[in-house]
Formats: C-alpha cells, structure tokens, sequence
C-alpha cells in the first residue's frame, strides 16, 4: 500500500473572530484543505503553547478545546472543536525528538489552543481527524526549531499533515481594532523579506530575520513568527507557494504558505 506524501502548511492564523466570520482566509483554508487525499492524522505546532526545557506533547484521547483570549464576543466562548487525539502518534512524535537529541515528553492533559483550532475549524469544519499538538520549548533559536520541524518531517511518508499555525506580522499594540485599514509599507516591506527568502534554495538566510528591517515592530516577541521556521524545517527541502495572502485590522498579516509534493511512498504505519 502506497501513502501520499502530505505537505507542511504555515498559517497566520490572525485574531481569533476568525473562527466567527473567516472570509476570504477560512475559504482559501477550505480549498487547500479539500484537495488533500489521505491525511490519517494532524501534527500541530502553535504560538500559543510554550514550555519550559523539555519539548512537551500533546497525549490526550480526546483534548478539550481551549478559549485562552479575552474580550471577545460570547460566541466564540461556546465554540468547540471536538477532534480526537491520537496517543500512539503523540508517542511516535515523543520517539522522534528523543532520537533527534531534543528533551520531549507526553502531555495527557493539554487542550487544543485558539492557534490550533481557529484554523483547523476552516480546513477541517468536521474535526474528524486527530490532532496532536506540540509546544515550542523555552528558550530557543531559530535553528533549534527548524531541527525540530525537520526530526518530524518523517511523519509526512506516514500521511501525517504537519501545520505551522502563527503570523509573520503580528504586533497587536499597533493593530487598526475599529476598521480594515490597508497595511503600512512597514509591514508589507518585512512581510516580503521573509517571502523572499522561503523561496530561495537555503533557508539560512531566514535565520537572521531578527536583522531584517522592521523586525522589531513586525516581532515584537517572537512567538509568532517562531512556528515559520518549524514549517521550514518540516518541509525538508519541498517548493513554496502562497495559499493565501490578506490582511486584518490593517497591519496583522494572514499570510498562508504551504510546501507541497505530489509523490507517493510505500505507508510504514498502517
């Protein structure tokens, strides 16, 4: 039996009122997601779950969906994303790092954060494929999550769909909360840097993104950005293209990548 080789996706994943009116960028999200044969499970890895030391997984059966944002509409509070875990995949993933030289271990209790679910509720409104997430350990470097990405990218000959879920510019002490105003040349100016080097042939250039103009008011803490070099990593050499390009509140980037490869593998899990 033969598996498809599933690809890596990196989602700015914006504000959570997303889940509530996702436009244009849950319909792109919806599409993407629609062309993808074979997907068995969904390894995620979100801005909104750090650690300290060890990397830490998610082993629930079934995670809860959690609201961890304030200030938003009741709406959003009632929303759940039911998708089953997968223990046996949280335990593959666990294995992975270990043999990659990086501390990890089993979370039986984590929920499934907004970075997670917002997205995954466009891609996937059925939440019927198990999900397990993975939390960016603290500290870190932009090399040692790129080599992360890269332990797991095994997973995607197994038809494991690896998501990146953050954003490439997200300051929200500069957002434009009462209108969609068009983004700042600031914004867009860095957002291109980074396009530009995802589609060049090494991705070490993206490693000194911190020197790049404008970063410090597109990064002004590195979480978001941080799942980008995760994808990279995971993608293992595959071609970029863009999913989606947009905006919200005028300078928070929806940007979607995703790296893709038509071949087909003998499956090693069955």
């Amino acid at each position: 039996m033969a598996a498809t080789i599933q690809p890596v996706l990196f989602v700015s994943h914006g504000a959570p009122t997303l889940a509530l009116d996702p436009g244009a960028w849950g319909a792109a999200l919806q599409a993407w997601a629609g062309e993808l044969r074979g997907v068995k499970a969904i390894v995620m890895f979100s801005a909104h779950w750090e650690s300290p030391g060890a990397v830490k997984v998610m082993a629930a059966a079934r995670p809860e969906t959690l609201h961890d944002f304030g200030g938003f509409p009741e709406a959003l509070y009632r929303m759940q994303y039911p998708a089953p875990g997968d223990p046996e995949l949280a335990a593959r993933v666990v294995a992975l790092l270990r043999a990659a030289g990086m501390p990890a271990e089993p979370d039986p209790d984590r929920p499934l954060d907004h970075g997670a679910w917002v997205p995954l509720r466009s891609a996937f409104p059925a939440a019927g494929i198990p999900v397990v997430q993975v939390s960016m350990p603290v500290p870190r470097t932009p090399r040692q999550l790129f080599d992360l990405g890269r332990a797991l990218a095994p997973l995607r000959r197994e038809g494991v769909l690896i998501m990146g879920s953050g954003g490439i510019v997200h300051n929200l002490r500069l957002l434009d909360w009462a209108g969609n105003s068009a983004p700042d040349a600031w914004a867009l100016g860095f957002e291109h840097w980074v396009a530009d080097r995802l589609e060049g042939p090494d991705p070490a250039p993206l490693f000194a993104a911190a020197k790049a103009p404008s970063y410090a008011m597109a990064v002004p803490t590195s979480e978001h950005f941080d799942p980008l070099y995760f994808a990279v990593g995971a993608a293992d050499g595959a071609p970029v293209r863009t999913v989606f390009d947009g905006w919200q509140h005028g300078s928070l980037s929806l940007r979607i990548w995703s790296w893709d490869t038509a071949e087909t593998v003998p499956a090693t899990h069955s």
